[in-house]
């Protein structure tokens, strides 16, 4: 689960915790995805996964172009790669976000695209759909306010002009699904938007927390897309979880052992004002034990892994049988996605993490 050139690194923690960030397991990762997506279908990252520059420029060789959430994260890839097709989507976009710069506009309202008429500017649009589809075993369903249903889209059809531009359509319908789910959905959405020339499919590829070694099916994925792809469309796809959780790692080390009724709790630097992940999925982190310490410790017990906020959800896992003592350095895979980015970094005041890019 922890490659040994990120062992080795975490062995050299010192007394704050770290992001260990493997970037040739994130090259060989995303070159497979690459590999597996066959002709006709494009390859964007969601950079809301994580916008960590090191990362973007490992993956930008495999993908077609980024998708970008707000005016921050648009600046932040321009300056990167200059040039870079960007998607520019989320819901409640400013005037200012309506004008900057795209290969394509993911419209979410009759409103939003009534705004960018005004504007007078041209542009590429999809047009966001939220076709209440039933989707099976979702981690996550992006239902409520996002995108239009079959009212909304009707109500933007005859308000294009020659400057704003219909290109296609958008669905992100949820997060946590197999190959199998993901190509039943896309099957549904194609028939919906029959006649675009490009259909963009989202992400929501299947990460699983409790199995690290696990992997999406990329293969059988891209070979459904083939299949379901008719002559001449485009299809897009916008990975960002699948992409990089697996070549991130969380380093700390335990400061404390103790009981509390009973209970055995490991006390860790750092906390989920670092590694958020856990708390807002409600799993356990994977996570392996460096037997560097000699102080206080269990054996081979149930214990439970929290950090140093006053708070009852700072937990990293519960009750998960391990040894473990003070001074020992723990390791949590799968801290590359919605990790760091997504957590409240400043409440407490305790020092930001340190960042390393392993290289080799």
């Amino acid at each position: 689960m922890i490659p040994a050139h990120v062992r080795e690194a975490a062995a050299r923690l010192g007394e704050t915790p770290a992001y260990l960030y493997d970037l040739p397991g994130l090259d060989a990762h995303a070159r497979s995805v690459r590999q597996a997506l066959p002709g006709g279908v494009e390859l964007y990252y969601a950079v809301k996964a994580n916008p960590d520059p090191e990362l973007l420029r490992v993956l930008e060789p495999h993908v077609d172009g980024f998708e970008v959430s707000s005016a921050g994260e648009h600046a932040h890839v321009s300056a990167l790669f200059p040039g870079k097709p960007l998607a520019l989507g989320g819901p409640g976009k400013t005037d200012a976000e309506l004008r900057l710069p795209h290969h394509r506009l993911h419209v979410e309202s009759p409103g939003e695209l009534r705004r960018l008429l005004a504007a007078g500017l041209e542009a590429d649009v999809l047009l966001r759909l939220n076709p209440g589809l039933p989707v099976e075993g979702a981690a996550l369903t992006m239902s409520g306010p996002f995108g239009m249903d079959e009212a909304g889209v009707e109500e933007c059809l005859p308000l294009f002009t020659g400057r704003v531009r219909l290109r296609g359509a958008h669905a992100h319908l949820a997060s946590g699904l197999e190959a199998a789910e993901l190509l039943r959905l896309a099957a549904l959405l194609l028939a919906l938007g029959d006649g675009y020339e490009e259909m963009n499919l989202g992400g929501g590829m299947a990460v699983d927390y409790a199995a690290p070694e696990a992997r999406f099916g990329w293969e059988e994925y891209g070979e459904g897309l083939a299949g379901l792809r008719r002559p001449g469309q485009r299809l897009r796809i916008e990975p960002g979880r699948a992409l990089t959780a697996y070549c991130g790692f969380y380093a700390t080390r335990v400061v404390d052992v103790k009981r509390v009724r009973g209970r055995a709790y490991a006390i860790l630097l750092g906390g989920t004002h670092h590694l958020r992940t856990p708390v807002t999925k409600g799993h356990d982190q994977p996570f392996a034990v460096l037997p560097e310490g000699r102080g206080e410790g269990v054996s081979e017990e149930p214990v439970t892994l929290v950090g140093q906020l006053c708070t009852p959800k700072d937990v990293f896992a519960r009750d998960v049988v391990t040894s473990v003592r003070v001074g020992d350095v723990v390791v949590f895979a799968m801290a590359g996605a919605y990790a760091w980015n997504i957590s409240h970094h400043d409440f407490l005041m305790h020092p930001h993490p340190e960042f390393r890019h392993l290289t080799s």
